[in-house]
């Protein structure tokens, strides 16, 4: 028997409130888990993560792998263990980093050859091999291979690749041995209506625990976004949840809430601290810009966050400024309280009937980043990661 349920309280529209049963601990929804890529959330401790109220992390299984290796891991008990993080812990496939690789990899029906970023190693991932690695790793939450495709992308190509995602599914679902992990199925289908519908409808009759919604916010603008949001979640039973991957703005958290998204991940808000881009009710701070040089106010007034509790935009842009490891971490907590205290007030207001308000109120007074800005800066990301990837 699974120790891994869900409980699905209020609803507001399509807007739910539910609560995550898992091994390590309880989950309420919706909420956002901070990405610990290499089991740490970058700069901060488990005790800093207990602090801000964070129920769940993410760790990758791609980067694990790697390094330090899923036998280590286990022999240290799990990751649980490994990164002495006692409650639960979701695994993506490494999927999302294997198709990154671009030239460094090849896809075939038994699964994807790559090499590694770190020494150039040649590697095979299989459904049944991405398994295996996470059931080592313990993570209470797993995720099948997938293949995630790019945008604009051709529909041959997507319809090839949604196909294979599902009958990876399927091999991944035959070779699972433990009954305390999750394994969710991952909705492909590019942005063709019809192909995310179709995705949708096969992985429901397959009947996983849960479900995951992969190649989206790859680049495409946002009302599309949307509307694949909406055509891949319509056809999902009620009584799962829903996990959007890879998403974490805040708009994109309301918005997915209010299409009946559970969960989410992202590694922005703590790559945008680490750049000094701070999230605040109006929308985004660049600490290292002048005007703050003798601003003693702290970064959003009544946050709650240890940064805005004890220290001033003045001294955060001094850190940055000498490049001191402090302003890091100061950052990070600040915008990890931002989006947990978000996500925990879009609850309260699911619970209460009032979240189409909040949405609404919270959205007049943010001011998001201009489309086509937020494109180009994808394009950028996108870039960066395959240079790096490419060239360790």
């Amino acid at each position: 028997m699974t120790s891994f349920s869900f409980d699905l309280l209020a609803r507001e529209g399509r807007a739910r409130a539910g609560l995550l049963h898992t091994p390590h601990g309880d989950v309420p929804t919706p909420m956002f888990m901070p990405v610990g890529t290499q089991a740490t959330v970058k700069t901060l401790s488990p005790d800093e993560l207990h602090q801000l109220d964070a129920h769940i992390v993410l760790g990758n299984t791609y980067h694990l792998y790697l390094r330090p290796g899923a036998d280590l891991v286990a022999e240290l008990g799990g990751l649980h263990g490994f990164m002495r993080w006692e409650r639960p812990i979701l695994t993506d496939s490494g999927g999302f980093q294997v198709f990154s690789l671009a030239d460094n990899r090849s896809i075939a029906e038994e699964g994807v050859t790559f090499r590694s970023h770190i020494d150039g190693s040649s590697h095979l991932f299989t459904p049944e091999s991405v398994v295996a690695v996470e059931e080592q790793l313990g993570a209470d939450i797993i995720m099948p291979l997938d293949e995630c495709t790019p945008y604009p992308c051709p529909r041959d190509y997507a319809e090839e690749a949604m196909e294979r995602t599902h009958r990876w599914a399927g091999r991944a679902r035959a070779a699972q041995h433990r009954t305390d992990q999750a394994l969710f199925g991952i909705v492909q289908g590019s942005f063709y209506p019809d192909l995310r519908r179709r995705s949708a409808e096969t992985l429901a009759g397959m009947d996983f625990p849960g479900y995951a919604i992969g190649g989206l916010s790859v680049g495409e603008p946002k009302d599309l976004m949307h509307e694949m949001l909406e055509h891949s979640i319509a056809p999902l039973p009620e009584e799962r949840p829903r996990h959007l991957l890879g998403v974490g703005s805040p708009e994109d958290l309301l918005e997915g809430i209010e299409r009946g998204v559970d969960m989410f991940d992202c590694v922005m808000p703590t790559r945008m601290a680490r750049n000094g881009t701070l999230l605040v009710r109006s929308g985004r701070v660049n600490i290292r810009n002048a005007q703050y040089e003798r601003d003693a106010g702290p970064v959003q007034e009544d946050c709650e966050c240890y940064a805005c509790r004890n220290f001033s935009r003045a001294y955060l842009r001094h850190l940055f400024r000498s490049r001191e490891i402090l302003g890091l971490r100061l950052a990070t907590i600040h915008n990890l309280h931002f989006l947990l205290d978000l996500m925990g007030q879009a609850r309260q207001h699911i619970l209460a009937g009032s979240f189409a308000r909040f949405k609404e109120q919270f959205l007049a007074g943010y001011h998001t980043v201009p489309e086509k800005v937020r494109l180009a800066e994808a394009a950028q990301r996108r870039q960066a990661r395959q240079s790096a990837q490419s060239n360790p």
